[in-house]
């Protein structure tokens, strides 16, 4: 018995090639049908969460990098020259003659009990310069809420002070700024040392709400309060 003839479809079907199928989606094909799948997602409410987070992100972004670039400064001295350091935990203001420290930098705190220095010896390890070489004279004050001391020039003598305690303004005249003097504020929690060479005009002026503030002056020669070697309300408006 003859065996059916079986028809082959062999020859039939078509043949389609897998490679052929991939190069038709061109880059163009690809981006397209990614930014139409972007506007569907986008429509959908659960798409606000993922907008917040990425919203978030450049923020925290752009403020790492206006941080970074920051230029430091301090009130009411923004013509200044300032120098801040990070390590030390200090800020210097080079026309107020003037560096602040943290209660906690490096320079000044020793242990738990708080902060210790030598006033003479670390305004010259952060180079301030006119200040006092040695304490012949040394005077310790407090000035209260809204009261002020100095206002005065001394011509036979360099001062160094320590002003700490409250929100306190140190002025210091110099003729190279636009007003004839140079100021910075020293809050509460901050340790300042400052240095009025021989013929400049100073004062302490305590703006705090509340609390007394306290400096210590050395000065490298003893101060006649009676003769005229001290010139006194330099500034009215004080």
């Amino acid at each position: 018995m003859a065996n059916p003839r079986r028809t082959s479809y062999s020859n039939q079907l078509p043949i389609t090639n897998p490679i052929a199928q991939f190069h038709t989606q061109t880059p163009q094909t690809t981006a397209t049908a990614l930014f139409t799948s972007l506007k569907i997602f986008l429509k959908k409410p659960h798409s606000i969460p993922f907008l917040l987070s990425i919203f978030l992100l450049l923020t925290w972004v752009s403020l790492r990098f206006q941080h970074r670039y920051a230029t430091p400064s301090i009130r009411q001295s923004s013509d200044s020259l300032n120098q801040k350091n990070g390590g030390g935990g200090f800020i210097k203001d080079s026309n107020a003659n003037l560096v602040k420290f943290s209660s906690l930098s490096s320079l000044i705190m020793k242990d738990k009990r708080g902060w210790l220095m030598d006033p003479v010896s670390l305004a010259l390890d952060v180079a301030i310069p006119g200040g006092a070489v040695s304490c012949a004279s040394v005077h310790l004050g407090e000035i209260r809420p809204g009261t002020i001391r100095g206002n005065h020039r001394h011509h036979t003598c360099n001062e160094t002070f320590v002003i700490w305690g409250a929100k306190t303004v140190f002025r210091l005249e110099n003729k190279a700024v636009a007003k004839g003097y140079s100021e910075v504020t020293i809050g509460a929690d901050e340790v300042a040392v400052a240095a009025s060479s021989s013929g400049t005009a100073h004062a302490l002026v305590n703006v705090d709400a509340v609390r007394s503030s306290f400096f210590v002056g050395c000065q490298d020669s003893v101060i006649n309060y009676n003769a005229s070697t001290s010139d006194f309300n330099v500034w009215k408006d004080l």
